[in-house]
């Protein structure tokens, strides 16, 4: 059974659309058949991302205007061939789209995917609601900061009335010596808020944006933490039992620094 996942999150800036692209590359790495809807309309970037900005020639718009159907307008990803993007307009705005269209739309995608995952705007407006309409499960994206988190505060109390049930939560740039010192949210502190499943907890890591500047999503990068948190985001999206990443601390030097004011 298919299932459509809407990556969402209240505030922007939090790496909402670098999640989607991360969860859609692991899932295809996996062998699944996986198609990333993008409905930012007018602030498109999951294409720039995944390196597929130069192969667009028709968007979401095209096809739910019955200009095109949708299998036109997909494009493949160049290395995991398993791995589709339906990318959006970046001229219309988000009133282009409204939920009964793609709520159809995806219901179509279903037929043909074992995931699909929609890269929903940031905020609640127009965007978000079209967005969320058709996902069985919304995964919020936040940062360890108190602006991040009470906006995704906001996002979860939307989504509980649009009765949607199943609500997952992704903590992304976690700094542990931050947190360590006080100066950073800790997941005890988020998970008091928000009392929401937490499938993932990202460290901060240079290396998210040499890749995607590259588009290559980190989650290919053996050496990058983060991709290896999105990694285990990804088996836990597929059922299996994996535990949180320890982060490491700052050595003894470091902290050594700290103390002489270096």
């Amino acid at each position: 059974m298919s299932e459509v996942f809407v990556i969402t999150s209240g505030k922007g800036g939090v790496g909402k659309t670098t999640t989607t692209a991360n969860l859609g590359v692991g899932l295809a790495m996996r062998g699944k058949k996986v198609v990333l809807v993008d409905t930012d309309t007018g602030l498109r970037n999951l294409d720039l991302l995944l390196g597929l900005e130069n192969r667009i020639m028709y968007t979401l718009i095209d096809v739910v205007e019955g200009r095109v159907p949708y299998k036109k307008a997909l494009v493949r990803h160049k290395k995991h061939e398993t791995l589709y993007l339906l990318p959006t307009s970046q001229v219309k705005d988000k009133s282009a789209v409204n939920p009964e269209q793609l709520a159809k739309l995806c219901e179509e995608l279903r037929k043909d995917f074992d995931y699909v995952l929609i890269d929903c705007p940031a905020g609640i407006e127009q965007g978000f609601k079209t967005a969320i309409a058709a996902a069985d499960v919304a995964i919020v994206v936040t940062m360890p900061e108190i602006s991040a988190v009470r906006d995704a505060d906001k996002i979860i109390g939307e989504l509980a009335r649009a009765e949607k049930t199943d609500i997952r939560l992704i903590v992304n740039r976690i700094r542990p010596q931050m947190v360590e010192k006080g100066d950073m949210m800790s997941m005890e502190d988020i998970d008091d808020i928000l009392s929401v499943k937490c499938i993932g907890q990202v460290p901060d890591d240079e290396l998210v944006v040499t890749s995607t500047n590259r588009g290559e999503p980190c989650i290919t990068i053996d050496k990058s933490l983060a991709g290896q948190a999105y990694r285990n985001i990804v088996g836990r999206l597929c059922g299996e039992d994996i535990p949180f990443m320890t982060f490491p601390k700052e050595g003894f030097f470091a902290r050594l620094k700290h103390a002489l004011g270096m």
